[in-house]
């Protein structure tokens, strides 16, 4: 199985951005990510409980002087909603990456409905949300999103389409 290409790509646009904390809860979509950024020596990964502590450490590390990026999986943006008025109403800047589930191929049922309302979710928090769904976008939009986020304190998403990622295949 050949590894893609942008995830190295991606984690250098999230260092060239001045990322200093990555906070994740494990997931097989963001796993290069993780990987790298435990292997940096002078970044923190911090694995997360649930991804609403994720909001929590991004404004902490605001706070702190720092900039910080959330991984997570659609099904997870769920949990989010409640925090994400934090950032907004503080203009603290919010950065996530955000594999998606419940698209392109998917096999379990359970993903489907925070797969289709994970956009509309963020948008009705005032999320500004970019979607990538192939390769060849995935650097130019996540500095995108990143600029807009640390530039202008507000919260942005970026969207990795399960087309990008790939659908998770269990057989019995």
């Amino acid at each position: 199985m050949n590894t893609p290409a942008w995830p190295d790509a991606l984690y250098e646009e999230l260092l060239a951005a001045g990322v200093k904390q990555v906070a994740y809860v494990p997931d097989a979509g963001h796993r290069r990510l993780i990987e790298l950024a435990h292997a940096t020596p002078d970044l923190k990964a911090v694995v997360l409980t649930t991804e609403e502590e994720g909001i929590g450490l991004a404004v902490g590390a605001y706070l702190g002087g720092e900039r910080s990026v959330l991984l997570l999986q659609s099904s997870g943006v769920g949990n989010c909603i409640n925090a994400l008025s934090l950032p907004a109403e503080c203009r603290i800047p919010l950065l996530m990456l955000i594999t998606m589930r419940g698209e392109f191929g998917e096999f379990n049922p359970w993903q489907i409905a925070m797969g289709q309302g994970t956009r509309p979710a963020l948008e009705a928090m005032g999320v500004i949300v970019y979607r990538v769904d192939d390769a060849e976008r995935v650097v130019d939009t996540a500095r995108a999103a990143a600029t807009v986020a640390f530039e202008t304190g507000r919260s942005v998403a970026v969207l990795l389409g399960q087309r990008l990622i790939g659908a998770k295949v269990f057989r019995k």
